[in-house]
């Protein structure tokens, strides 16, 4: 039976809105935000993404390459949640959501690897927030999570570039692309230098999109804690009977990819969008509106509904990452029920 110490919501949650056109929005999440993933719901946007590391001005889009922009779209990182400025609060706009995770705060100074790192790290929830900037060679980079994370995303600040995931479930000769539709690679020594992350640091090689000389890059490091994160794979049925993905907990959001396939796209469902079964979808590395597939979320998992290839082609190999809405059994003793 899995069961953690601290309310899931304490370190993630997802809240939504609708805009008003009042101007600065003020929204909880239950914690200090530290990162948070928004993306509007009704309309084509780009997704886009803050974190305190970097400061409430700077966004990054996970769909384009884009580099780091200034922006007014945050007002402020809340110690109980986040603001909105009128940017993502203009009236007529339809709603949007804001996935938050908490890690501490700004971050500090972590020498733990050959590159100079400023570390935001929460050991508690697994995730941290680690900025450095590249020297060209092969370097290790301290996360500050004290165990080794089984997935790192990097984005390159200073440049258009694309985003590049190490995960376990692919290794450390591979690599995704959150802005594409690509399949990992193999025998890619250049991306993590053919070098699994350690409890302290995890390992960059000479590609530029993970390490161009004196251009400055955001890495999102996450650590698997037992009912509050599940990461793995499955492999897809090819039924409406579809898959069961046991998690250890009831999971609140939900990233999946189908690694080996060019043309797949990244898929995130939670729970708050529909808040009962099926569930609705966006992709990450697209602007589309939400749709609604067959695809439930239940107490201790997740269940595919239907034979579509983009979470349950038969024989496909599929990744994910998921968050918890509640452990099987939480701090407060209650059993996280179906929904």
């Amino acid at each position: 039976m899995s069961y953690i110490s601290f309310q899931p919501n304490d370190y993630f949650n997802t809240v939504l809105w609708t805009t008003d056109g009042t101007g600065n929005k003020a929204l909880t999440t239950g914690h200090s935000t530290d990162m948070v993933w928004i993306k509007f719901r009704d309309y084509a946007y780009d997704h886009r993404i803050y974190d305190d590391v970097r400061g409430v001005t700077k966004k990054i889009i996970p769909n384009k390459t884009d580099a780091e922009s200034t922006t007014t779209d945050l007002a402020s990182f809340d110690t109980n949640g986040f603001t909105v400025g009128s940017n993502l609060n203009s009236s007529g706009e339809g709603g949007l959501v804001g996935w938050s995770w908490k890690a501490n705060g700004s971050g500090s100074s972590n020498t733990d690897g050959s590159i100079t790192s400023t570390v935001s790290a929460s050991t508690t929830s697994g995730f941290s927030i680690v900025k450095y900037t590249g020297t060209g060679a092969n370097a290790t980079i301290g996360h500050g999570l004290g165990v080794a994370p089984k997935i790192v995303l990097v984005k390159d600040l200073s440049a258009s570039a694309s985003w590049r995931m190490y995960t376990e479930m692919t290794g450390n000769e591979s690599q995704l692309a959150l802005d594409q539709d690509s399949a990992a690679d193999s025998g890619n020594t250049t991306m993590w230098n053919s070098t699994s992350p350690t409890t302290t640091t995890f390992s960059i090689g000479t590609h530029g999109n993970v390490n161009t000389s004196s251009n400055n890059y955001i890495a999102y490091c996450f650590s698997q804690k037992s009912g509050f994160s599940s990461m793995g794979s499955y492999v897809g049925n090819g039924s409406t009977d579809g898959s069961f993905i046991y998690t250890s907990m009831k999971p609140a959001f939900i990233l999946i990819k189908r690694s080996a396939s060019t043309a797949a796209p990244w898929c995130i469902f939670d729970n708050k969008r529909d808040g009962y079964n099926p569930n609705k979808l966006l992709l990450a590395n697209n602007t589309n509106v939400e749709s609604s597939p067959n695809f439930d979320i239940v107490s201790n998992g997740f269940k595919t509904r239907t034979a579509d290839g983009e979470w349950n082609a038969s024989g496909s190999t599929y990744i994910y990452m998921a968050f918890s809405e509640e452990s099987i059994v939480s701090s407060n003793g209650v059993p996280a029920t179906a929904r």
